[in-house]
């Protein structure tokens, strides 16, 4: 599936030959073959950068904010064609998604009317991909982000080199303002499947009621913000994200950003089938933010979902 000119790759299940192209944050539909066994859960590190593979910067102007993402051929990390997609090794991480891009403007909206307060933050971007959500969280003053997603070559070889390139752009931009450049951010990065990652993400929590218990010892368990774009497209993956996500959200006023096309079509997921199983549980309560309907694909939307 070829990407525009800004390099952004549109949700598409099913190309044209004989490729199957999905993007994947831990789980798939399939009804023919078993997955394989889970890679494990691990963090890391900055210092792991892969330095074998080549990574271009590309700019994106999002009404009028500029940031890098990069580009790095998926035959290069995981010896595939750029449009293959392998459970359980391969899960899309590599590929800018529309929702990526939508979210980050919605995150500029509510900053700009005062809806959202990054400064100080804890922020988990779940499914980062190229982390640009994160990365505008980090640069708009959040204390700690976190990125997950479940393949490590993605964060070797894209999220990390991404997460420098645009640090490094802000440091020389704002030279003469150490303190404008909001560069002391905790950044950290973890690779693992939705269901057990939380094992390893050091705010995770194990419940909402745990985390009340915690608040009455002020040991102030959870990340204050979520962020995910373009994870909510396989129904089987649906409850186990949202069981993340209550052990990770901070209580009781964490919120999560969602962006995500309102329908997949064929896979039975989207952005009103996650929120179906938001309401059907009853802890927490969601918004529309933003609808997206440019023609470039089916209708996307923007959530915020908080606690009740």
């Amino acid at each position: 599936m070829a990407a525009n000119q800004s390099g952004l790759q549109s949700f598409t299940m099913f190309s044209s030959s004989d490729d199957t192209i999905q993007q994947g944050f831990g789980f798939l539909d399939s009804s023919k073959k078993s997955l394989p066994s889970l890679p494990p859960c691990l963090e890391v590190l900055p210092s792991e950068v892969s330095s074998s593979v080549k990574y271009t910067v590309e700019h994106l102007d999002l009404s009028g904010l500029t940031l890098l993402k990069g580009r790095v051929s998926t035959q290069e990390v995981f010896q595939l064609s750029n449009s293959d997609l392998v459970p359980g090794k391969y899960e899309g991480g590599l590929k800018l998604w529309e929702g990526s891009l939508d979210l980050v403007k919605a995150l500029q909206s509510e900053v700009q009317n005062g809806q959202l307060f990054l400064t100080g933050k804890r922020v988990l971007e779940l499914g980062c991909g190229h982390g640009l959500p994160g990365i505008f969280s980090g640069l708009e003053g959040a204390a700690v982000v976190h990125f997950q997603d479940f393949n490590a070559e993605v964060l070797r070889c894209l999220t990390i080199p991404n997460v420098n390139a645009n640090l490094l752009k802000k440091s020389q931009s704002l030279a003469s303002d150490v303190e404008e450049c909001k560069t002391d951010a905790e950044f950290r990065f973890f690779a693992g499947d939705w269901s057990e990652v939380h094992q390893i993400i050091p705010y995770a929590g194990t419940s909402v009621e745990g985390q009340s218990r915690s608040l009455e010892l002020d040991q102030s368990p959870g990340y204050d913000i979520i962020l995910m774009a373009e994870t909510v497209y396989s129904v089987i993956a649906l409850p186990r994200l949202y069981e993340l996500i209550k052990k990770c959200l901070k209580y009781p006023n964490g919120v999560v950003y969602m962006a995500a096309k309102k329908h997949y079509f064929g896979v039975g997921g989207g952005s009103r089938r996650f929120i179906s199983v938001v309401e059907k549980d009853g802890a927490m309560v969601a918004s529309l933010v933003a609808e997206v309907a440019d023609g470039s694909s089916n209708v996307r939307e923007v959530w915020r979902i908080c606690f009740k």
